[in-house]
């Protein structure tokens, strides 16, 4: 039995480049329009990862265009954690700092334990190869939470 899609999903990780971008993308890819999904990191110092942008492109996922953001710059344009159902962790500080940032809001935290891909490979085949290992385990994650995408309709 899978869960039913919440209203609002907002996926964090470390730096908004490489998982939390990914899990966003993906789950809208596909879920469509059945939940608003965002993504931030506890950090925004780095821009969307290439490997990230081409591993999603391999299953028709469309990364290139993100911007990342952190939980600052959310809260900044007027976005707070209390506007989504469920925080979806997927790296120790971010779970970290959801739960910092959640104690004054009735919210759901998950952590979703996915594999940062960055540091794994000597070279270009062995990096894609991780990033795929990243972007199944993704796959594999939101189909066991809400199943497969055509699944109660």
């Amino acid at each position: 039995m899978v869960d039913a899609l919440p209203q609002s999903v907002l996926f964090c990780c470390d730096h908004n480049a490489i998982r939390s971008p990914m899990a966003e993308a993906i789950m809208k890819k596909l879920y469509g329009f059945d939940a608003y999904v965002q993504s931030v990191g506890v950090n925004n110092d780095l821009e969307i990862d290439g490997f990230s942008i081409a591993v999603c492109k391999e299953i028709g996922v469309e990364l290139s265009r993100h911007r990342s953001r952190s939980f600052g710059e959310m809260e900044e344009l007027g976005e707070d954690l209390s506007s989504f159902d469920l925080v979806v962790a997927l790296s120790p500080a971010s779970r970290q700092r959801a739960l910092e940032l959640s104690r004054f809001y009735h919210l759901d935290v998950e952590y979703w334990p996915i594999m940062d891909p960055s540091g794994f490979g000597e070279n270009r085949a062995a990096k894609l190869d991780a990033y795929r290992r990243t972007r199944d385990q993704i796959v594999d994650k939101l189909t066991e939470r809400w199943g497969a995408p055509d699944e109660g309709k």
